[in-house]
């Protein structure tokens, strides 16, 4: 793992080398010292982060921590899910009339205070019933940030190089998303373990609140985006 580490830093430092010198660069290094282009892709990275690497473990709660198959964990993880489907469109329609920061920031809030609501609820034994409202809020909050990451991300370079801002976003998503899995899980193993239901809801618990935190700290990125 570490070397693996080593090899990737090593392969970024090559890359920024490379892209410095060439002519026409795959991702121009000056976009960067764009206050929107960089802010868009440090909210991409850790709304990721918190996402992913919560979403990765709400499922097993469900499963293991809950007792509920595969498929009932799914269909209870609906009312978390579709709600994109819901407010996505809509949050995307707010942006385009008064901007999108405040759909961003509030969307990060609402998606923070969701996961630490379920971090503060989380425990053995916990009904369904509980988690329901805070799957709500975050899933609300998740919906706003979806269509406003993506505006901020395209329009903050020239037209003709969208997709080169699409892509650069894409890839933070993917990294946040990596991070965030790896992260939570070491903060599930430092307090908790599969050993018992009681053991694995609370490693569960304070996985849930450090994603919540990391959504959080995103608004901080977001608020300093034109």
């Amino acid at each position: 793992m570490i070397g693996a580490l080593i090899v990737g830093a090593v392969l970024i430092a090559a890359f920024v080398f490379w892209e410095r010198r060439a002519p026409l660069p795959m991702l121009p290094l000056e976009y960067f010292r764009r206050r929107s282009f960089s802010s868009a892709g440090g909210v991409a990275f850790l709304f990721s982060f918190a996402l992913i690497g919560s979403v990765f473990w709400i499922a097993q709660m469900l499963q293991v921590g809950m007792g509920y198959s595969p498929l009932a964990s799914g269909i209870r993880m609906l009312v978390f899910t579709m709600m994109p489907m819901i407010f996505a469109p809509l949050g995307g329609i707010g942006s385009d009339r008064i901007g999108n920061r405040p759909f961003m920031v509030g969307g990060l809030l609402m998606m923070g205070g969701g996961f630490s609501w379920l971090g503060l609820v989380m425990k053995a034994g916990v009904g369904y019933t509980s988690l329901v409202l805070p799957f709500i809020v975050a899933g609300i909050g998740i919906s706003f940030v979806f269509p406003t990451l993506a505006n901020a991300a395209i329009g903050s370079v020239p037209l003709a190089d969208s997709g080169v801002a699409a892509g650069s976003n894409n890839t933070m998503r993917e990294a946040g998303g990596l991070f965030g899995v790896a992260v939570l899980a070491a903060v599930f193993t430092a307090n908790g373990s599969y050993a018992s239901t009681t053991t694995f809801m609370h490693g569960i618990r304070f996985a849930l609140l450090v994603a919540a935190a990391v959504a959080l700290v995103a608004a901080i990125p977001a608020l300093l985006g034109r």
